[in-house]
């Protein structure tokens, strides 16, 4: 049913005169600044839809529910072998898929550009190589350090009061419960429809106080990005996010810059001490900021402390860039996926699910996705230091509870512009320069100071 409705899609999305109304309206003179965007970008879908045709999406749309089916199995069974096959049906559609839409260079950029349009190998590679050798000495000198006591370890919390504190949280941030709502889900996403109806899922650990909290912050990121989107735009490039990377930004942004902060849990200490009263006995505002903050190489990328995620993320890049060009068979890639993890994190893979089997990503078919997870957090810093330097006292203002005024200006100045500028020229309209790790690397390295006493 799925591939059937996908051919349907296909088609209508590349009619032929659907094309010719794009191609005369191409050439009209008199259309605006934004309306010849639009109308560009639209072109530029409808041509690249064109290259496939309706038995490949199919194909393409079959294979992935069967994937998707089959990494079910493998996770229920703790077995890897149990999705190979489907898999490398996976792996062999997208080499021919980066075949059909062409590219330069290395066969990944193809599916890259999917996520992340502008993106190549040349400039993720280069980005990674100054990422790993700045927050490897950043580990290291971790490594040195007296670890900070986790004040939450050990102790069980609830699943219901966690449910009402991540629904203030949400309000807090300007989340409309009007467009939108909050559901469980095994592993939270937010999904949306238009502007009007953005909805987000998490996920309660009672072991972990903080892996709800995060995921509803995260999560609520995204879904601001979605509401923040002009809805007299809905249906264009003007109406649609920019790229996986800024979105990612968003979510990142509001998690880490915001919901990690000192400034943050100023303001939300007393939500956090009135729901768990007991828990939180003898526990203050500064245990939290620390217990939030504590950096220690884990096996699951999603409940990766803010350092050792891009090296999760780096792995995934690796291994996923070499499935498509060849050089590693599917059959071993679980040997490398644990070797990766001793080299860059030192740390035994104990099973499957904890290790090669833990993301959806690849039973979808979304190769060239994991990096923009990076990408994400190094935008986030980027666009936080600046709405720093234009909103006045932002810290003090998240401290004493306003983060409305955060919202706004990521409406301004990100949300309201759709895709009408790509990543690089958003982040310089914004920043005033291009992406740059530095701020990353001095905000980070900046906290992780005060958390480890340096």
């Amino acid at each position: 049913q799925i591939a059937t409705l996908s051919v349907i899609a296909h088609e209508w999305s590349t009619d032929a005169e659907y094309g010719q109304l794009l191609e005369n309206l191409s050439k009209d003179e008199s259309l605006t600044w934004e309306q010849k965007r639009n109308i560009d970008l639209s072109l530029e879908e409808y041509q690249k839809h064109q290259k496939y045709t309706s038995a490949v999406v199919q194909k393409m749309s079959a294979s992935v529910s069967k994937a998707f089916n089959a990494w079910q199995a493998a996770r229920k069974a703790n077995d890897f072998q149990v999705f190979v096959p489907a898999l490398e049906e996976i792996i062999q559609l997208k080499r021919e898929e980066a075949k059909l839409l062409g590219y330069e260079g290395h066969p990944y950029n193809a599916l890259l550009n999917e996520y992340e349009p502008g993106a190549t190998v040349e400039m993720i590679d280069e980005l990674f190589v100054g990422v790993k050798s700045s927050l490897l000495q950043l580990l290291d000198k971790i490594n040195a350090s007296q670890k900070p006591v986790n004040s939450f370890a050990g102790k069980k919390f609830e699943t219901d009061p966690q449910w009402k504190m991540s629904v203030q949280f949400l309000e807090k941030m300007g989340y409309d419960f009007k467009a939108g709502r909050q559901d469980f889900a095994a592993h939270p996403f937010c999904t949306n429809f238009n502007s009007k109806d953005v909805r987000v899922t998490t996920r309660a650990n009672e072991d972990d106080i903080f892996d709800m909290l995060s995921s509803t912050i995260h999560e609520g990121g995204h879904a601001l990005y979605e509401q923040g989107l002009l809805y007299e735009n809905y249906g264009l490039p003007a109406g649609t996010y920019i790229s996986l990377g800024i979105h990612e930004s968003q979510s990142r942004l509001w998690e880490n810059n915001v919901g990690r902060s000192e400034a943050f849990w100023k303001d939300n200490y007393s939500i956090l001490e009135k729901a768990f009263p007991v828990e939180c006995k003898g526990v203050n505002v500064q245990d939290v900021f620390l217990s939030n903050n504590i950096v220690e190489p884990s096996l699951i990328r999603v409940q990766a402390d803010e350092l050792t995620y891009h090296f999760h993320v780096m792995i995934r890049y690796e291994l996923e860039k070499r499935l498509i060009e060849g050089s590693l068979e599917v059959k071993d890639l679980k040997d490398e996926w644990n070797k990766m993890y001793r080299q860059y994190l030192g740390i035994e893979v104990p099973s499957d699910n904890q290790g090669v089997l833990q993301d959806v990503h690849w039973s979808h078919g979304s190769f060239g996705y994991f990096p923009t997870y990076s990408l994400g957090s190094f935008y986030a810093a980027q666009f936080f230091q600046q709405a720093t330097k234009e909103i006045p006292n932002l810290e003090q203002k998240i401290a004493s509870g306003d983060l409305l005024v955060l919202k706004e200006w990521l409406n301004k100045n990100i949300h309201q512009y759709g895709r009408l500028y790509d990543a690089e020229e958003i982040c310089k309209k914004v920043t005033g320069e291009g992406l740059n790790f530095d701020y990353f690397y001095q905000y980070l390295s900046g906290k992780l100071a005060k958390v480890y006493g340096w």
